[in-house]
């Protein structure tokens, strides 16, 4: 396990502003940035992000835009200009969604002069087990439909994917090294399971090759969510 900088971005999934920027006001100092997602953005819009990005850290904007190529490629866009490090689409937009979100990111960044943010390939949800697959008509192995959508991302110009920790070893043998890696489902083994479903923890996940690590309810549900972060961040070198 190598790591350079802070991997932790916390989930501020929860309901208000004013909620989230507490939250993140406490652990900022423990972590490397951020996710915003959609229950908060929608609550908070770009507001949010300018407002925790004032912290000095990292925003990671897990929308899971899908859509038609080119209405993904304007809001891959319009994201770009919030000046994000990372965002989220889903693989199974297709390899033209794909391309077109790759495409836009880039060429936004480039005319802002910054550097594009990662575009993450969201493949199957680390809410959804063999049973939830089946039930929407896919009859793949979880492992199997999740190595399919990330083998074609890759081939479509993705540079990085949303991935579940079980997932990341055999990611890693078939993608190879360079591919970012942001992986949720980080639980410390006394922590409650939630909606997910499939999990680990923090130092077996990097070890198996996630560049990013996502906590949420760990951290954020915490009696005391600063020393809670400080105590994940400690057990990877990190504090």
């Amino acid at each position: 396990m190598h790591v350079k900088s802070n991997p932790i971005f916390v989930a501020l999934d929860l309901p208000t502003p004013d909620q989230a920027l507490a939250i993140a006001q406490q652990v900022a100092p423990h972590v490397g940035g951020f996710k915003i997602g959609l229950e908060l953005f929608t609550a908070g819009g770009a507001a949010v992000v300018s407002a925790v990005q004032s912290l000095g850290a990292d925003v990671f904007l897990d929308l899971k835009f899908h859509d038609i190529p080119n209405t993904v490629a304007k809001a891959v866009a319009n994201a770009t200009r919030l000046n994000v490090q990372m965002m989220t689409i889903h693989c199974a937009g297709g390899p033209d969604m794909i391309r077109a979100a790759e495409t836009s990111a880039q060429e936004t960044a480039a005319a802002m002069n910054v550097d594009p943010p990662l575009i993450l390939g969201v493949t199957v949800l680390t809410s959804m087990d063999q049973n939830q697959l089946q039930s929407i008509g896919v009859n793949q192995v979880v492992e199997d439909q999740v190595a399919a959508l990330a083998s074609m991302a890759m081939e479509s110009g993705l540079r990085g994917l949303v991935c579940s920790p079980l997932e990341l070893n055999r990611l890693r043998s078939i993608l190879g090294p360079e591919l970012a890696l942001v992986t949720p489902g980080i639980r410390a083994a006394s922590d409650a399971l939630g909606d997910q479903k499939r999990v680990m923890g923090p130092i077996e996940a990097l070890e198996a090759g996630a560049t990013r690590l996502v906590i949420g309810r760990p951290i954020y549900a915490s009696a005391n969510p600063a020393q809670a972060a400080r105590s994940i961040a400690a057990s990877i070198g990190m504090d």
